[in-house]
């Protein structure tokens, strides 16, 4: 396979990354450095390096020319972010995937893309499935089902081979901590290791359908091998358990932590759903994806790269 990564030195981007090459195949990454960190790829040099903005359409259609499949990781991501830079996530979000669907139609390539739990909104019944009508809360969401329409589009009108994954919550090794809008997991994993007192906005019994990377990166795969009757649909793609709990999560990372942490509770978030939990009946049946890490194992695994990270630093 001869592949382009967008996003690629980002959390997801560079996992997946790192698998196509140890499974053989071509692979071009494509990154504008914004966010992700050449670092996340200093083990794969194999990976051939383009350092571009998803909105130079000139730019995408080069790196796609010869490619086989399109991995569309990139994207302006965090709800709180979205919300006090709408134009910026809906530029990037929403054109610069218009720019990769086009980049595919000119070399013929499938596009594997990243969309969202969060084009659901709030919804009166769980587990989430893909008929439901969606109810996105922020520009963030907005801009997720918005790449969903246009890769329906692009299948139907134009034949562009589109598959849409929509993440929840994934977590896993090398999930950047730093950042002000950075994932819960990562904050937790830090703050127990470093005796500081954790964040959780609102009561902390919001609870989430947690992802583990690897799952993802392997869903991945099956989606840019999967059938026609794929093409122009978006999938969830969810850890597969039961929804754990904010308060429940930072519980289990200070168990693996030896932390005794003093959370300090925040007022809620605008645009946060209060629950999330996927339906997988779809992206079994069509995809053949069943995730095989659960939430207390993947979390061991991260909180274990963290500890080795930092002994190593």
């Amino acid at each position: 396979m001869r592949a382009l990564v967008t996003g690629a030195a980002g959390f997801i981007g560079s996992h997946l990354c790192r698998r196509l090459v140890a499974d053989g195949h071509d692979v071009v990454g494509f990154d504008d450095l914004s966010e992700g960190t050449l670092d996340n790829l200093a083990d794969v040099p194999e990976v051939a390096f383009v350092e571009a903005d998803l909105c130079d359409p000139e730019a995408v259609t080069r790196a796609g020319a010869d490619r086989d499949v399109i991995f569309h990781q990139g994207a302006k991501r965090s709800v709180p972010r979205s919300l006090l830079e709408p134009v910026l996530t809906t530029q990037v979000n929403v054109l610069g995937t218009l720019n990769v669907f086009e980049a595919a139609r000119a070399s013929g390539a499938r596009v594997v893309y990243a969309s969202s739990s969060s084009v659901y909104g709030d919804q009166d019944r769980f587990p989430l499935e893909e008929s439901m009508y969606p109810r996105p809360k922020s520009p963030y969401a907005a801009s997720k089902l918005g790449d969903e329409a246009l890769g329906g589009a692009y299948w139907s009108s134009v034949g562009v081979p589109t598959v849409g994954l929509r993440y929840f919550n994934v977590y896993g090794p090398r999930q950047d901590p730093a950042s002000e809008y950075a994932a819960v997991v990562p904050k937790f994993i830090m703050a127990c290791m470093d005796g500081s007192r954790p964040v959780i906005h609102g009561d902390g019994e919001q609870s989430r359908d947690f992802a583990y990377v690897d799952d993802v990166v392997q869903a991945n795969l099956l989606a840019a091998e999967a059938p026609e009757q794929a093409f122009g649909r978006a999938y969830n793609v969810g850890g597969g358990g039961e929804p754990t709990s904010v308060n429940d999560l930072l519980s289990i990372v200070a168990g693996l932590t030896d932390a005794s942490p003093d959370p300090i509770f925040e007022p809620a978030r605008d645009g946060d759903m209060r629950m999330t939990m996927a339906d997988l009946s779809q992206v079994r049946a069509d995809l053949g994806h069943e995730p095989s890490v659960d939430i207390k194992a993947g979390l061991a695994r991260t909180v274990q790269w963290f500890q080795a990270a930092r002994a190593t630093a």
